[in-house]
This record gives C-alpha cells, structure tokens and sequence, in this order.
C-alpha cells in the first residue's frame, strides 16, 4: 500500500537525518527517484525548488508535495506525518 509507503520512507528520513532541510534532500532522493521510482531526477528538482519558496521547514515541505505528488492528499498526509513523528516521539522521551 503507498501510503504505508511513503510513511515508512519519511520515517526513515525524519529518523536519520541530521542538519535540516538541506541534509535531508539526499535522503529523500535516495527514498523516492532511486528505491521507490516515485518521481524522476526533474520532478524531484521542481519539489525541492519549491520547497525552498514555501514557508516552512524545507524537508516537511518537500515530504508534503512528494506525498501529494504520489498518492493525493492522504500522501501527503502520511508523508508529512511520518518526517515529523521520529522528532515527535525523542522529544517526548526527553521531556
């Protein structure tokens, strides 16, 4: 199913990345042109451009429009849930 997919990849992002937005597009690259197939080199380009212009934090942004790009606005639901739980989830434990 893709969107458990997509949640699954963007766990993995929000989990292992480290030094923001910009650290984070390798990873998604890596997730959603070279494992997954879900965009090309060119569309993941435009996402990543755009992005940048939105208001917001770049890789929840860029989580967002993979999402939506690949499975609508539940994609983008659980895209976006899934680059934020992992930070979610240590903070919780910290606090």
């Amino acid at each position: 199913m893709v969107y458990w997919e997509l949640f699954w990849s963007f766990v993995q992002v929000g989990a292992f990345c480290v030094g923001g937005g910009y650290a984070s597009m390798p990873l998604i690259q890596e997730q959603v042109i070279e494992r997954h197939g879900w965009l090309t080199l060119q569309q993941f380009i435009d996402i990543f451009t755009i992005s940048q212009m939105t208001p917001g934090p770049i890789g929840i942004n860029a989580a967002t429009f993979v999402g939506y790009r690949t499975a609508g606005f539940w994609g983008a639901a659980a895209a976006t849930f899934g680059t934020v739980l992992p930070s979610f989830v240590i903070i919780l434990i910290l606090a």
